[in-house]
C-alpha cells in the first residue's frame, strides 16, 4: 500500500453522492435542497459532498448531538469564517463571518453593544414607525407579493436604523444600489472560486454596483465621523453611529474598511434573512385560517410572543439558511469519526428542523410547539449556535415580531396556493414570491 493510501485510511470520511465537482458544486449552490434530502435518504445522517475549489470535502450533520458537539468545539481548532469564505468578494474580509480567532473576538465585542437589550428598545419604534407607514399603503382586495412587500419594510430598517441614512435623496439612490447586491443568483458566489469571472457579465455588473455602494457607504462614514468630532453623535440611535463610537479613542476602535465590511454584513445577513422569514409566516398563516384569528388577536392585545412562535414555526419549516459551516485547523474527532485537517464540518438546518425525533409532526406548521415546551435546545438553529451564534439574532426577531404585528392589526391574509423554496443568494426564498390577498379588518 502506497503512503497516500496508508494516510487516508487514518481517516474516516463519511460517503457521499459523488461526481465532478464543478457540477457538484454547482448543484450545491443552486439546487442544495433536493442534493441534501437525496443524500439524507440514501447515506443517513452523516455524509459528505466533494465541491470546490480543491475540491474540498463537506462533511453534512443533522443528528442534535452531532450539532451540539460541533458548536460547542473549540472555536480555534473550529473555524466558522474560513468556512463562510466563499462570502469574502462581496461582505468583505473584515466580516464578522470571515474572521477567526482574536480578530474575531474583538468584532464581536465592538458590535455587542449595538444589540443589547437597551440598543433593542431604541430601535424598536423606528422599526414600527417603518412598518406602519408601509402597512397604511396598503388595501383591501389587494394582491401583496408578501417577499417584496417585506423586502421594502426590511430594507427600509436596514437604510435607517442600521445605516443611519434618513435623508429621502440619498435613500433614493441607495435602495435600487442595494437592492441590486441582494436580488442575485447564487451562481454570482461562484467569483470566489474563479475570481476572473468578475471581469465579464453577469459579474462585472454586480461588482460594479457592490463598488459604488462601496462609495456611498464610505462617505457616509466619513460624514458622520465629521459630525462626530463636530457636534457629537447624542441622540442619534442607528447602528453606525454606535459601531463609531465603540472602542473609541482606543487601538481596537473599528477602520473605516472594518466599518463598511460590517454594515455589508448586517445588509445581507438581515435584510432578506428576515424578509424572506415574515414572508414565509404570512403564507403560512394565509394557508390555517384558526392560527390567523389567533395571530390576528395576539397583535390586537399585544400578545407578541405567540407572534414570535408563528415567525419562529416559519423559520422552522422553511429554513432560511439552510446550514453553517466550520472548517478543521487539525485532525479531529468528530461525531466519532477522525476528519482530516481542511474538512468542513457543517450542521445542517434544513436536516435538523425536519427531524421527527426534535419536532414531532415536522411537516406541519404548528407555532405552539414554541409555546408548550416541545422545542428542546439546540433543535431549533436557524441562528447557528455557540460562541458564533448569529449577533443579531434577537434583532431580527424584535423586528420580524413588529412587522407581523403591524400587519395583522390592520389586514387578515388568504394565501392563493402552496409553494416551495427557491435558492437565492445565499437565502432560502418562496419560488413564488408567496402572495396573499389583503382583507382589510
Amino acid at each position: 500500500m502506497d503512503t497516500r493510501a496508508q494516510h487516508d485510511d487514518q481517516y474516516q470520511v463519511p460517503p457521499g453522492p459523488r461526481g465532478n465537482p464543478l457540477l457538484m458544486t454547482m448543484r450545491f449552490m443552486r439546487k442544495r435542497g433536493p442534493l441534501i434530502r437525496d443524500a439524507h435518504a440514501t447515506y443517513g445522517d452523516t455524509f459528505s459532498v466533494q465541491i470546490l475549489p480543491g475540491p474540498r470535502t463537506l462533511v453534512i450533520h443533522s443528528d442534535p448531538a452531532d450539532v451540539k458537539e460541533i458548536f460547542a468545539a473549540d472555536p480555534a481548532q473550529f473555524h466558522a469564517g474560513e468556512g463562510n469564505a466563499i462570502l469574502k468578494p462581496v461582505m468583505g474580509e473584515h466580516s464578522l463571518l470571515l474572521t477567526d480567532d482574536a480578530e474575531h473576538q474583538r468584532g464581536r465585542k465592538l458590535l455587542m453593544p449595538a444589540f443589547t437589550g437597551p440598543a433593542m428598545r431604541s430601535y424598536r419604534p423606528l422599526v414600527e414607525g417603518l412598518a406602519k407607514e408601509a402597512v397604511q399603503g396598503w388595501h383591501d382586495g389587494q394582491r401583496l407579493v408578501t417577499l417584496d412587500a417585506m423586502n421594502a419594510i426590511t430594507l427600509e430598517v436596514i437604510l435607517q436604523v442600521v445605516f443611519g441614512v434618513t435623508d429621502e435623496e440619498r435613500l433614493a439612490v441607495l435602495r435600487p444600489k442595494v437592492t441590486r447586491i441582494v436580488d442575485i443568483d447564487a451562481g454570482i458566489l461562484l467569483s470566489w472560486i474563479f475570481p476572473r469571472l468578475r471581469k465579464v457579465p453577469p459579474w462585472r455588473g454586480f461588482f460594479t454596483n457592490l463598488r459604488e455602494v462601496d462609495e456611498l457607504l464610505y462617505a457616509e462614514i466619513r460624514e458622520r465621523r465629521a459630525e462626530h468630532v463636530r457636534d457629537g453623535l447624542e441622540g442619534r440611535d442607528d447602528v453606525l453611529s454606535r459601531l463609531l463610537l465603540a472602542g473609541e479613542g482606543e487601538a481596537e476602535a473599528l477602520a473605516d474598511a472594518e466599518l463598511r465590511d460590517q454594515l455589508v454584513t448586517l445588509l445581507l445577513a438581515g435584510h432578506e434573512t428576515t424578509a424572506s422569514a415574515l414572508s414565509w409566516t404570512l403564507h403560512e398563516l394565509g394557508k390555517h385560517p384558526d392560527l390567523l384569528a389567533r395571530a390576528v388577536s395576539a397583535a390586537d392585545q399585544g400578545d407578541e410572543e405567540f407572534l414570535e412562535a408563528c415567525l419562529k414555526e416559519a423559520m422552522r419549516l422553511h429554513p432560511i439558511i439552510d446550514f453553517v459551516a466550520r472548517s478543521l485547523q487539525s485532525d479531529q474527532v468528530v461525531a466519532g469519526r477522525r476528519l482530516p485537517r481542511g474538512t468542513t464540518v457543517a450542521p445542517s438546518i434544513m436536516l435538523s428542523h425536519s427531524r421527527e425525533s426534535s419536532f414531532a409532526d415536522a411537516h406541519l406548521y404548528r407555532p405552539d410547539r414554541f409555546l408548550d415546551g416541545e422545542v428542546s435546545a439546540g433543535t431549533w438553529i436557524p441562528f447557528g449556535g455557540g460562541v458564533r451564534r448569529c449577533i443579531g439574532a434577537a434583532f431580527s426577531l424584535m423586528e420580524g415580531t413588529v412587522v407581523l404585528r403591524e400587519v395583522l392589526q390592520r389586514f387578515e391574509v388568504h394565501t392563493e396556493k402552496p409553494t416551495g423554496p427557491r435558492l437565492r443568494n445565499i437565502t432560502n426564498v418562496p419560488d413564488d414570491k408567496a402572495p396573499v390577498v389583503l382583507r382589510a379588518r
